[in-house]
């Protein structure tokens, strides 16, 4: 079923610890099905990754954890986490992790959280959204074209295999 309005809330300390929880291994599996990282590396680096932009966890500066409630339920749906970024001077709201939890998804919950984080964002004063999401990840990628993205960047890669006639 669509739901009818989604809010977003303050992510509680118990909710935060159990994204973590979840988000790191989620992460390093990305990089891996990237081709950025070996699976040998791939926890570690994202671990340590995540500790770099969140120092100070929940309460990091400029880091903003959000969990995505269905009004209708009061079901938990998903979680956005965004940091206001500078970017040449001007600030805007870098969307690093958004996710509808597997029950929820392909109903609605997706567009409707952005239409809600537009909201968000515009209440702070800031004017544009921006996110990365990695090439492999196509629902993601028609869920923004959808939301009314538009891609500013495409980095592309080929791996290359040992050429069998290589000394």
């Amino acid at each position: 079923r669509a739901p009818d309005m989604v809010r977003l809330e303050p992510l509680s300390e118990d909710a935060f610890a159990a994204w973590w929880q979840a988000a790191v291994p989620a992460y390093a599996q990305d990089k891996i099905d990237a081709g950025n990282w070996t699976p040998e590396i791939a926890q570690e680096r994202a671990e340590s990754e995540f500790r770099r932009f969140l120092p100070d966890g929940l309460a990091t500066a400029r880091n903003h954890f959000l969990s995505i409630v269905d009004e209708s339920t009061g079901n938990d749906v998903g979680v956005v986490w965004f940091s206001v970024a500078d970017w040449s001077g001007h600030d805007v709201a870098f969307v690093l992790d958004f996710l509808i939890h597997e029950p929820f998804r392909r109903h609605g919950f997706g567009l409707q959280a952005l239409d809600a984080l537009e909201d968000r964002v515009r209440e702070m004063g800031l004017d544009t959204i921006e996110l990365h999401v990695f090439g492999h990840n196509r629902a993601a990628q028609a869920l923004y074209l959808k939301a009314g993205f538009e891609i500013t960047n495409i980095n592309m890669a080929k791996r290359l295999t040992p050429d069998a006639s290589s000394p």
